[in-house]
């Protein structure tokens, strides 16, 4: 039987049948495996760190466009692995809310998967522990132990504390004190505070500020923290409250283990504004971040690493949470 001659053979039929739909002898080549995508400096930091990610709530635009329930979700889904709470006079956590309250958050923060990496307050500041007017001392005094009994009742350990201030620059209504009677009524209050702390097995974490004139080095914060041989009174390091005219990482150094929270708030020694308009977002200015979380690992620091930001974006407000867990997944070396 002769062949057709206008009949292609086997093999040309099928290359042109693949060619007339895009295709070439290539796709039926044996398929590789992925090149393994190499560790970049440009990318994130090459030495991964065993701390953890947390956000302040003040990044969220809680309470207006934000309920907690939407803040803890949002945080969990963007990958932090716990939230940061603030007590005010009126919030989910205030002298208003009770144990019952507190419980019911507690039950939503698991129920969504999110852990509480501690409380922080304002409140600090319209009333200090070291106020000149007795009434604010008391006060302040007051609210105090409401924010440590809260985090009890939400069986948090963390509670952030500012001891006093010298000055309060963003405040009209604060008369200066005296740096000695600052410092002694600043030990009287944590004095009385860390009584009850103990038996609520909260920890007071004394926050360096830097801007209320009081506790300005490293070796003052350890003496005063040391002053009271507790456990229940630590540290709260904030990288970003001393670094006008310091850096993070010594601090972070010298702090050692008594740190047991700690704020990444990004600063810019560029600008002159120093305001709370010089804390950048994450990576936007001018920290060391290499150098500060080798110092924290060197102290043997494990433990939460929140973002706080005061300035909740305008438009897209889940944009700053996202960007923020990117940043600090690069920081830490998952990402790189």
């Amino acid at each position: 039987m002769h062949q057709n001659k206008f009949v292609l053979p086997r093999r040309d039929a099928l290359l042109a049948t693949m060619a007339g739909i895009g295709l070439s002898g290539l796709a039926f080549e044996p398929v590789r495996a992925a090149e393994t995508v190499q560790p970049d400096v440009r990318r994130g930091s090459l030495k991964r760190y065993d701390m953890k990610k947390s956000i302040n709530l003040w990044a969220f635009p809680y309470p207006g466009r934000m309920n907690l329930r939407e803040c803890l979700q949002l945080a969990k889904d963007a990958g932090f692995d716990g939230i940061e709470l603030n007590y005010d006079l009126d919030n989910d956590l205030s002298p208003k809310a009770t144990t019952k309250d507190y419980t019911a958050i507690r039950h939503l923060a698991d129920e969504i998967g999110i852990e509480i990496s501690g409380l922080c307050s304002f409140l600090f500041w319209p009333y200090p522990l070291t106020s000149n007017d007795l009434q604010k001392r008391n006060r302040g005094l007051e609210l105090a132990g409401m924010i440590g009994q809260a985090a009890h009742d939400l069986g948090v350990e963390n509670v952030l504390v500012v001891p006093g201030a010298v000055h309060i620059p963003w405040r009209d209504d604060h008369e200066p004190v005296p740096n000695d009677i600052c410092d002694r009524r600043a030990k009287e209050a944590i004095g009385k505070l860390v009584k009850d702390a103990e038996k609520q097995k909260i920890c007071l974490n004394i926050e360096n500020i830097f801007f209320n004139g009081y506790l300005m080095t490293p070796m003052e914060m350890n003496d005063f923290v040391d002053s009271f041989a507790s456990p229940s009174v630590r540290v709260h390091f904030d990288t970003g409250n001393i670094s006008m005219f310091q850096h993070a990482e010594h601090w972070a150094s010298i702090l050692g283990k008594r740190t047991k929270n700690v704020h990444l708030k990004e600063f810019t020694k560029k600008g002159t504004d120093y305001s709370l308009e010089t804390f950048r977002p994450l990576l936007d200015g001018t920290t060391n971040w290499p150098a500060v979380t080798e110092e924290l690992d060197k102290a043997g620091y494990n433990g939460f690493l929140t973002f706080e930001y005061f300035h909740p974006y305008l438009h897209y407000p889940e944009a700053l949470i996202w960007q923020t867990s990117d940043s600090m997944d690069r920081i830490l070396g998952r990402k790189s």
